[in-house]
C-alpha cells in the first residue's frame, strides 16, 4: 500500500466543529472504501470517541502508544458501522506534554503504512497539542464559522502550517482547504455574521465546503454517530459528503445553504489557489 495521506482538521479557536467535522470527514471517506483512521489530539478532554460511538470501547489511548506501553494495534477502535474506519483515540487522563515529537512522528508512520487516510483531530489553540497535530500533516482542513474571532483565530493557524510543520521546513507550502460551518443564510443577509465570500476573501485559501447550522449536527454527536452517517439525507451530512469529494480531488461548485431549512441555493466557485 503507498503511503496515506495525513490530514490535519484545526481552527486555533474552540467550539467551531472541528472534531464533528473530523468524525464525519472521516466516515464519508471510509463510506467511499479507503481505510481511514481518525486521530484524536485533544489529549486531556477526549471527545472524538465520544462523536464516534466508541468511548465505551477505548481501552488503550495515542500516549500509551506514544509511550510504547500499547501497540497501534491494540489502541486501534475499529468503527462498527464502517468496517473500514479506525480511531485511535486520546488519553483522558495524561497531561498535553504526554506527547512528544518523536513518538507521534513515529505513530504517524506507522500509521501511514496501514491507512489510505489519518485525519488527525486537532485539539483548540495553538500549543503544543495542536503544533503536534499539524506537524507531519500532508494538508490541513481549516474550520472556521462566520465571525471575526474565528476568522481570526484561522490566520494565525495559517501562519503556523507556513512555519512549523514538516512540510514548511523542507521549503514546501502546505495544500490547505477552508470549511465554513455553522452557517445561517438568514442570519448572514442581516450582516449578522460573516458571508462566505468575506471569510474566502480574508483567508485567501481555497473553499472545500460550507456546512448549514442545524440540529442534525448536535443530534448526531448526542447518540454516538458522525452526521455522514446517522443523517445522510441532511443538509449537513450532504455539505461534509460533498467537501470530502472535494478533498478527493473532484471539481465540484460549492453549494450554499440558501435559507434556514438549508436548501442549497447559489453556487459557489471559490477555490482561490
Amino acid at each position: 500500500m503507498a503511503d496515506g495521506k495525513v490530514i490535519v482538521v484545526t481552527s486555533g479557536k474552540g467550539g467551531v466543529g472541528k472534531t464533528t467535522s473530523s468524525a464525519a470527514i472521516a466516515a464519508a471517506l471510509a463510506q467511499g472504501g479507503d481505510r481511514v483512521c481518525a486521530v484524536d489530539f485533544d489529549v486531556g478532554l477526549r471527545n472524538l470517541d465520544l462523536i464516534m460511538g466508541a468511548e465505551r470501547r477505548v481501552v488503550f489511548d495515542l500516549v500509551n502508544v506514544v509511550r510504547g506501553e500499547a501497540s497501534i494495534t491494540q489502541a486501534l477502535v475499529r468503527d462498527k458501522r464502517v468496517e473500514s474506519l479506525f480511531l485511535l483515540p486520546a488519553s483522558q487522563t495524561r497531561d498535553k506534554d504526554a506527547l512528544t515529537e518523536e513518538g507521534v512522528g513515529s505513530v504517524i508512520r506507522e500509521l501511514r503504512m496501514s491507512f489510505d487516510w489519518i485525519v488527525c483531530d486537532s485539539p483548540a489553540g495553538i500549543e503544543r497539542g495542536a503544533t503536534l497535530a499539524m506537524k507531519f500533516a500532508d494538508e490541513a482542513i481549516i474550520v472556521s464559522n462566520p465571525e471575526v474571532s474565528s476568522v481570526r483565530d484561522c490566520d494565525r493557524i495559517i501562519g503556523l502550517l507556513d512555519a512549523k510543520t514538516v512540510q514548511a521546513e523542507s521549503g514546501k507550502r502546505m495544500p490547505k482547504h477552508l470549511l465554513i460551518t455553522r452557517f445561517d443564510a438568514e442570519r448572514a443577509k442581516k450582516g449578522e455574521m460573516l458571508s462566505v465570500d468575506d471569510v474566502v476573501d480574508i483567508l485567501s485559501i481555497p473553499l472545500l465546503g460550507v456546512v448549514p447550522e442545524s440540529k442534525e449536527v448536535l443530534k448526531a454527536s448526542n447518540v454516538g454517530m458522525p452526521v455522514t452517517l446517522s443523517s445522510e439525507g441532511s443538509a449537513p451530512a450532504k455539505a461534509y459528503a460533498e467537501a470530502t469529494r472535494r478533498l478527493r480531488g473532484e471539481d465540484l461548485p460549492v453549494s450554499l445553504p440558501s435559507d434556514r431549512k438549508g436548501l442549497f441555493g447559489k453556487l459557489f466557485r471559490g477555490r482561490a489557489a
